[in-house]
């Protein structure tokens, strides 16, 4: 099904891609500030003679590559995410962060790259029929970088018939990709939190005081029962408080007026995730009553759930096997409850979402870590993956991929 594929393209352009990614490592950017990232993508468009329209979402970028053949009317799109983390990197390696408290901690360096890399070989081989619309999207850690591009008219702009997207997996031997049917990743949610009392003196008359303190270790305890005791155990819920602010450790004897609280909440279907927030506003008013105290919540939720189209996981799977062979795929992989804001664009078009493998052992960093760097020895096998995957659904103008 692959023969189509110029077999030792991307292992001549690899070198090339690699020191792209390197230097994209070196200057990081954060959600919908990497303009410098943008310009590179740009530059490397321009230079590949692609049309490419830019300032969608802020700094999203999207290029359309229209094949030689008799246009079919099918219309494919890819996904890669440009932005870094604000973590300051801890490497040693000579392409380090040049930018202090920011880094590409979760690839996002290689998927852009990666889908350069299918521009390149797009851009030489036109022997297509279709329309390939490459999507270069700003602000996915946690900013809505994929909202702000549908808002702004993403698949009306750029129709597209399924649109697909990889991410890098450092938990998954080098080359394996994984993929489900259904959701394959949580629903984000955010919880702020502000405890309010009475402060007051902590050794003279604590009894007059209303101690939020004392009220947030209740909230705290109660919160992180609800996933135990509210929701299904069959599932997948996670409540995690991550944050808290109150009080100065050096006014030991002080009670504060508040204590401030946040985190987050994962879900991977709509029922659970209102069970849960019904759950967390029930707690916190229960816990002010009791306390006589005052609770304000702010839950948000941030991203949607991001739900995987049958077929187009069928077509997944089918590349995976003709491209990289069937020993490399892992079919009905656990879903993960991190967030993806790509979830904003399967729900306006049908497609999927997964996992390419890049651990190199036991030893491998994970995502959001200060010592993570891509694999770049990956980067062929996800370009010749996401082109074949492009390709193939353009071939198959009956498919619903």
């Amino acid at each position: 099904m692959t023969d189509f594929l110029d077999p030792r393209f991307f292992d001549e352009q690899h070198p090339r891609l690699a020191r792209i990614r390197q230097d994209l490592h070196r200057n990081p950017e954060l959600g919908f500030q990497e303009h410098g990232t943008a310009a590179r993508v740009a530059d490397e468009l321009k230079r590949l003679e692609l049309p490419f329209e830019s300032g969608i979402g802020q700094t999203g970028i999207v290029a359309t590559v229209t094949g030689r053949g008799p246009d079919n009317g099918r219309r494919v799109g890819l996904r890669a995410d440009m932005d870094a983390l604000p973590i300051h990197e801890q490497s040693s390696h000579d392409h380090t962060s040049r930018q202090p408290g920011v880094m590409h901690a979760c690839g996002h360096d290689g998927h852009t790259t990666m889908l350069l890399g299918v521009a390149a070989y797009l851009a030489e081989h036109r022997d297509f029929s279709g329309t390939v619309h490459l999507v270069f999207q700003p602000a996915e850690e946690g900013l809505g970088g994929g909202r702000a591009m549908v808002e702004d008219g993403l698949f009306a702009r750029f129709p597209m018939d399924a649109i697909y997207a990889l991410h890098n997996w450092p938990a998954l031997p080098a080359g394996k990709v994984a993929i489900r049917t259904g959701a394959i990743m949580a629903a984000t949610d955010r919880l702020d939190m502000t405890v309010r009392g009475r402060g007051g003196h902590g050794g003279v008359n604590p009894h007059l005081s209303t101690d939020p303190v004392r009220m947030a270790g209740a909230l705290i305890q109660a919160l992180h029962s609800i996933v135990s005791r509210d929701i299904d155990p069959l599932s997948p819920a996670a409540l995690s408080l991550c944050g808290l602010q109150g009080g100065d450790l050096d006014g030991f004897a002080i009670i504060p007026d508040e204590v401030r609280i946040s985190g987050t909440a994962r879900t991977l279907d709509t029922a659970t995730q209102q069970r849960l927030e019904e759950a967390v506003r029930r707690t916190c008013a229960g816990v002010a009553t009791a306390h006589g105290g005052e609770i304000e919540l702010d839950y948000q939720r941030i991203f949607p759930a991001t739900i995987n189209a049958e077929p187009a996981v069928h077509h997944v799977e089918n590349l995976v096997g003709a491209t990289l062979g069937e020993d490399s795929l892992i079919r009905d992989v656990a879903p993960s409850l991190g967030g993806e804001d790509f979830s904003f664009m399967l729900e306006h078009c049908p497609g999927a979402y997964f996992f390419l493998g890049t651990g190199q052992g036991e030893d491998t960093p994970p995502l959001h870590n200060a010592r993570f760097d891509f694999n770049d020895a990956m980067i062929p096998t996800g370009c010749r993956l996401l082109t074949a995957i492009a390709l193939a659904s353009l071939a198959e103008p009956n498919s619903d991929t």
